[in-house]
């Protein structure tokens, strides 16, 4: 639940920072027509990223034992590159971003354009954070109960970011972003080794299939501990030396790299 509370929040904030970006840019140059226009076109980015999320949900429940393995394994393995992809956009483009978006505002006056821009703003990170929210859950295993984290999580990016329009907030937006950013890398981390195990059950590795450490009887399973782990971090109690492999493998060089971005900005 801690997972998918602090994916809506990061997901979530981005979003409400970008479109207030929008929409402060127009009410300045006295465009209120253009503010719907903006808000119809996030709506509608919004309706298509919760489609994306229930397409995957039903592909997965009507396809038959095997299958769905499968399709979960990939969804997990896509959301973890879009996430990287995102983390990494983000810190390169987040001090041009409000110049950017007013170079396209004021660029295009059609009703058309105007509503793309809202779309296209939103859409992105929608589907990003709707497949990353949807493997996140499965990896965790804990049923609905991570969905309203994440619903909790988009629900207080949205306060923030009107706070934050409203200038009655103000937060350290590069410190959220960093702090945020190296929780996703382990989660991610998390959700790859997650696929692996899908595609282990179904045989596709037959190699460095024993247990790295086992502390299940330490960790059992149902308990508070476990569910605390498995619910934030996707945590195994006994994973395979491939799983543990595949985990080191992204975490040690995207959070190196991440660092030293950071750290040189």
């Amino acid at each position: 639940m801690l997972a998918n509370f602090m994916i809506g929040l990061r997901e979530g904030l981005e979003a409400a920072l970008v479109i207030g970006i929008i929409v402060a840019y127009l009410k300045k140059q006295n465009r209120p027509s253009d503010v719907r226009k903006v808000l119809f076109g996030v709506f509608a980015a919004i309706l298509v990223s919760l489609l994306s999320g229930l397409l995957l949900s039903v592909l997965v429940a009507d396809t038959e034992a095997g299958t769905n393995q499968i399709i979960g394994a990939t969804a997990s393995v896509l959301a973890v590159v879009f996430v990287t992809w995102m983390i990494f956009w983000m810190a390169r483009h987040s001090r041009s971003l409000p110049s950017e978006m007013h170079g396209k505002l004021a660029q295009v006056s059609s009703t058309y354009a105007v509503i793309a821009i809202g779309f296209f703003a939103v859409v992105r990170e929608g589907i990003e954070t709707s497949i990353f929210l949807w493997s996140s859950t499965n990896a965790a295993e804990q049923g609905a109960t991570p969905i309203i984290g994440a619903v909790l999580g988009l629900a207080t990016a949205v306060a923030i970011g009107y706070g934050i329009y409203r200038g009655s907030l103000r937060l350290n937006l590069r410190l959220f972003f960093a702090v945020t950013s190296g929780f996703l890398i382990l989660v991610s981390a998390g959700i790859l080794a997650y696929a692996v195990r899908e595609l282990e059950e179904l045989n596709w590795f037959t190699f460095l299939q024993e247990h790295t450490y086992d502390v299940s009887s330490v960790v059992t399973e149902g308990s508070p501990l476990e569910i605390l782990l498995k619910s934030t971090l996707s945590f195994n109690a006994a994973p395979t030396q491939l799983q543990t492999l595949v985990w080191f493998a992204y975490l040690l060089p995207i959070s190196t790299l991440y660092w030293m971005r950071t750290k040189r900005k």
